[in-house]
Protein backbone atom coordinates (compact mmCIF):
# COMPACT_ATOMS: atom_id res chain seq x y z
CA UNK A 1 0.00 0.00 0.00
CA UNK A 2 1.32 3.45 -0.89
CA UNK A 3 1.86 5.56 2.26
CA UNK A 4 -0.39 8.64 2.33
CA UNK A 5 0.99 12.16 2.52
CA UNK A 6 1.73 13.37 6.06
CA UNK A 7 -1.10 15.90 5.80
CA UNK A 8 -4.16 13.96 4.59
CA UNK A 9 -6.22 17.11 4.28
CA UNK A 10 -3.75 18.35 1.66
CA UNK A 11 -3.83 15.15 -0.39
CA UNK A 12 -5.01 15.57 -3.96
CA UNK A 13 -4.72 13.72 -7.25
CA UNK A 14 -1.33 15.25 -7.98
CA UNK A 15 0.26 14.34 -4.62
CA UNK A 16 -1.13 10.82 -4.75
CA UNK A 17 0.22 10.37 -8.28
CA UNK A 18 3.62 11.65 -7.13
CA UNK A 19 3.80 9.15 -4.27
CA UNK A 20 2.79 6.26 -6.53
CA UNK A 21 5.52 7.19 -9.02
CA UNK A 22 7.96 7.55 -6.16
CA UNK A 23 7.16 4.00 -5.07
CA UNK A 24 8.01 2.65 -8.56
CA UNK A 25 11.56 1.61 -9.39
CA UNK A 26 11.30 2.02 -13.18
CA UNK A 27 10.06 5.60 -13.61
CA UNK A 28 12.18 8.30 -15.25
CA UNK A 29 12.81 10.48 -12.21
CA UNK A 30 12.25 9.51 -8.59
CA UNK A 31 15.06 11.59 -7.10
CA UNK A 32 12.64 13.00 -4.54
CA UNK A 33 12.26 9.46 -3.18
CA UNK A 34 15.83 8.24 -3.77
CA UNK A 35 16.27 7.42 -0.07
CA UNK A 36 13.22 5.13 -0.04
CA UNK A 37 13.20 1.65 -1.47
CA UNK A 38 10.53 1.23 -4.17
CA UNK A 39 7.99 -1.59 -4.16
CA UNK A 40 5.98 -1.05 -7.36
CA UNK A 41 6.61 -1.68 -11.07
CA UNK A 42 5.06 0.68 -13.58
CA UNK A 43 3.56 -1.20 -16.55
CA UNK A 44 1.86 1.67 -18.37
CA UNK A 45 0.18 4.98 -17.71
CA UNK A 46 -1.92 4.54 -14.58
CA UNK A 47 -1.12 0.80 -14.37
CA UNK A 48 1.17 -0.62 -11.67
CA UNK A 49 1.81 -3.92 -9.93
CA UNK A 50 3.88 -4.99 -6.92
CA UNK A 51 7.53 -5.29 -7.87
CA UNK A 52 9.13 -8.73 -8.00
CA UNK A 53 12.12 -9.52 -5.72
CA UNK A 54 14.48 -9.74 -8.71
CA UNK A 55 13.38 -6.27 -9.89
CA UNK A 56 14.12 -4.77 -6.48
CA UNK A 57 17.48 -6.56 -6.40
CA UNK A 58 18.24 -5.09 -9.82
CA UNK A 59 17.33 -1.62 -8.56
CA UNK A 60 19.57 -2.08 -5.53
CA UNK A 61 22.42 -3.07 -7.82
CA UNK A 62 21.65 -0.08 -10.06
CA UNK A 63 20.89 -2.32 -13.02
CA UNK A 64 19.25 -0.40 -15.91
CA UNK A 65 15.48 -0.84 -15.91
CA UNK A 66 14.11 -3.20 -18.57
CA UNK A 67 11.91 -1.68 -21.22
CA UNK A 68 8.18 -2.01 -20.60
CA UNK A 69 6.22 -2.15 -23.82
CA UNK A 70 3.25 0.26 -23.87
CA UNK A 71 -0.23 -1.17 -24.21
CA UNK A 72 -2.16 -0.19 -27.32
CA UNK A 73 -4.76 2.48 -26.67
CA UNK A 74 -8.43 1.85 -27.27
CA UNK A 75 -9.63 3.25 -30.63
CA UNK A 76 -11.94 6.24 -30.64
CA UNK A 77 -15.69 5.69 -30.63
CA UNK A 78 -17.83 6.28 -33.69
CA UNK A 79 -16.60 3.87 -36.38
CA UNK A 80 -16.27 0.08 -36.93
CA UNK A 81 -12.74 0.09 -35.51
CA UNK A 82 -14.21 0.94 -32.09
CA UNK A 83 -15.87 -2.49 -31.77
CA UNK A 84 -14.60 -4.27 -28.68
CA UNK A 85 -13.51 -7.34 -30.65
CA UNK A 86 -11.07 -5.71 -33.09
CA UNK A 87 -7.54 -7.12 -33.03
CA UNK A 88 -6.29 -3.95 -31.35
CA UNK A 89 -8.90 -4.09 -28.61
CA UNK A 90 -8.45 -7.84 -28.14
CA UNK A 91 -4.73 -7.31 -27.66
CA UNK A 92 -5.35 -4.48 -25.20
CA UNK A 93 -7.80 -6.58 -23.16
CA UNK A 94 -5.32 -9.47 -23.12
CA UNK A 95 -2.42 -7.27 -21.97
CA UNK A 96 -4.51 -5.77 -19.17
CA UNK A 97 -5.60 -9.26 -18.04
CA UNK A 98 -2.02 -10.52 -18.09
CA UNK A 99 -0.80 -7.53 -16.08
CA UNK A 100 -3.46 -8.16 -13.44
CA UNK A 101 -2.22 -11.75 -13.25
CA UNK A 102 1.33 -10.66 -12.45
CA UNK A 103 2.86 -11.03 -15.92
CA UNK A 104 5.54 -8.59 -17.01
CA UNK A 105 4.75 -7.32 -20.51
CA UNK A 106 7.95 -7.48 -22.52
CA UNK A 107 6.59 -6.60 -25.95
CA UNK A 108 3.38 -5.64 -27.73
CA UNK A 109 3.12 -5.37 -31.51
CA UNK A 110 1.74 -2.32 -33.28
CA UNK A 111 -1.49 -3.70 -34.75
CA UNK A 112 -2.17 -0.53 -36.73
CA UNK A 113 0.99 -1.00 -38.83
CA UNK A 114 0.66 -4.81 -38.89
CA UNK A 115 4.06 -5.13 -37.25
CA UNK A 116 5.69 -8.51 -37.80
CA UNK A 117 6.45 -10.89 -34.95
CA UNK A 118 4.48 -12.11 -31.98
CA UNK A 119 1.74 -9.76 -30.85
CA UNK A 120 2.43 -10.10 -27.12
CA UNK A 121 5.46 -11.39 -25.23
CA UNK A 122 5.30 -11.64 -21.44
CA UNK A 123 7.23 -13.22 -18.56
CA UNK A 124 6.33 -14.43 -15.08
CA UNK A 125 8.30 -16.48 -12.56
CA UNK A 126 10.84 -17.54 -15.17
CA UNK A 127 8.18 -18.56 -17.69
CA UNK A 128 8.12 -16.89 -21.11
CA UNK A 129 4.86 -16.49 -23.03
CA UNK A 130 4.31 -15.69 -26.70
CA UNK A 131 0.84 -14.87 -27.99
CA UNK A 132 -0.58 -14.53 -31.49
CA UNK A 133 -3.71 -12.36 -31.27
CA UNK A 134 -6.62 -12.19 -33.68
CA UNK A 135 -9.87 -10.26 -33.38
CA UNK A 136 -13.33 -11.08 -34.63
CA UNK A 137 -14.26 -9.68 -38.06
CA UNK A 138 -16.58 -6.71 -38.27
CA UNK A 139 -19.73 -6.83 -40.37
CA UNK A 140 -18.48 -3.60 -41.95
CA UNK A 141 -15.40 -2.58 -43.90
CA UNK A 142 -13.05 -0.87 -41.45
CA UNK A 143 -10.66 0.78 -43.94
CA UNK A 144 -10.54 1.81 -47.58
CA UNK A 145 -13.14 3.36 -49.86
CA UNK A 146 -15.86 0.98 -48.60
CA UNK A 147 -15.33 1.90 -44.94
CA UNK A 148 -18.61 1.63 -43.04
CA UNK A 149 -20.33 -0.46 -45.72
CA UNK A 150 -21.59 -3.98 -44.96
CA UNK A 151 -19.26 -6.76 -46.11
CA UNK A 152 -20.42 -9.44 -48.51
CA UNK A 153 -18.64 -12.18 -46.53
CA UNK A 154 -19.94 -13.24 -43.10
CA UNK A 155 -17.80 -12.58 -40.01
CA UNK A 156 -18.05 -16.24 -38.96
CA UNK A 157 -16.54 -17.51 -42.21
CA UNK A 158 -13.76 -14.92 -42.07
CA UNK A 159 -13.06 -15.81 -38.43
CA UNK A 160 -12.29 -19.38 -39.49
CA UNK A 161 -9.54 -18.05 -41.75
CA UNK A 162 -8.16 -15.87 -38.96
CA UNK A 163 -8.00 -18.90 -36.67
CA UNK A 164 -5.95 -20.73 -39.30
CA UNK A 165 -3.70 -17.68 -39.80
CA UNK A 166 -2.90 -17.62 -36.06
CA UNK A 167 -1.82 -21.25 -36.09
CA UNK A 168 1.36 -20.88 -38.17
CA UNK A 169 3.04 -18.27 -35.88
CA UNK A 170 2.05 -20.35 -32.84
CA UNK A 171 3.66 -23.45 -34.37
CA UNK A 172 6.74 -21.46 -35.39
CA UNK A 173 7.20 -20.32 -31.78
CA UNK A 174 7.01 -23.91 -30.54
CA UNK A 175 9.84 -24.76 -32.95
CA UNK A 176 12.01 -21.73 -32.22
CA UNK A 177 11.38 -21.53 -28.47
CA UNK A 178 10.26 -24.97 -27.23
CA UNK A 179 10.47 -23.86 -23.58
CA UNK A 180 8.10 -20.92 -24.12
CA UNK A 181 4.34 -21.08 -23.82
CA UNK A 182 2.70 -20.69 -27.23
CA UNK A 183 -0.80 -19.22 -27.21
CA UNK A 184 -3.41 -18.14 -29.74
CA UNK A 185 -5.79 -15.53 -28.30
CA UNK A 186 -9.20 -14.51 -29.65
CA UNK A 187 -12.22 -12.52 -28.44
CA UNK A 188 -14.85 -14.76 -26.89
CA UNK A 189 -17.18 -15.70 -29.76
CA UNK A 190 -18.90 -19.09 -30.26
CA UNK A 191 -17.08 -19.79 -33.54
CA UNK A 192 -13.69 -19.72 -31.81
CA UNK A 193 -14.91 -22.16 -29.17
CA UNK A 194 -16.18 -24.41 -31.96
CA UNK A 195 -12.87 -24.21 -33.81
CA UNK A 196 -10.95 -25.03 -30.64
CA UNK A 197 -13.17 -28.06 -29.95
CA UNK A 198 -12.48 -29.30 -33.49
CA UNK A 199 -8.69 -28.91 -33.14
CA UNK A 200 -8.08 -29.40 -29.40
CA UNK A 201 -6.46 -32.83 -29.65
CA UNK A 202 -3.94 -31.66 -32.24
CA UNK A 203 -3.21 -28.46 -30.36
CA UNK A 204 -2.48 -30.38 -27.16
CA UNK A 205 0.02 -32.59 -29.01
CA UNK A 206 1.64 -29.47 -30.49
CA UNK A 207 1.77 -27.74 -27.09
CA UNK A 208 -0.32 -24.77 -28.22
CA UNK A 209 -2.98 -23.19 -26.02
CA UNK A 210 -6.05 -21.15 -26.97
CA UNK A 211 -7.17 -18.28 -24.76
CA UNK A 212 -10.30 -16.17 -25.04
CA UNK A 213 -10.90 -12.68 -23.66
CA UNK A 214 -14.37 -11.30 -23.04
CA UNK A 215 -15.69 -7.78 -23.53
CA UNK A 216 -15.41 -7.12 -19.78
CA UNK A 217 -11.69 -7.96 -19.84
CA UNK A 218 -11.70 -11.44 -18.32
CA UNK A 219 -9.54 -14.13 -19.88
CA UNK A 220 -10.07 -17.89 -20.14
CA UNK A 221 -7.74 -20.68 -21.16
CA UNK A 222 -9.43 -23.44 -23.15
CA UNK A 223 -6.42 -25.76 -22.86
Amino acid sequence: MVPPPRAPDKANERTIRTHIRGASWNVDNRSQFSSKEPFLTKLDRGLFRRARPEEIEGWRADVPAPAIAPMPAAPAEGDPSSEWHTEENTQRLLVEWLARGGWTIVRTANTATREHGLDVVAERDGQRLGVEVKGYPSRFYVTGPKKGQVKTSTPKEQAKKWYAHALVPAMRLRTQEPDSMSVMCFPDFPVYRELYAATAASLRVAGIEVWLVSEDGEGESLA
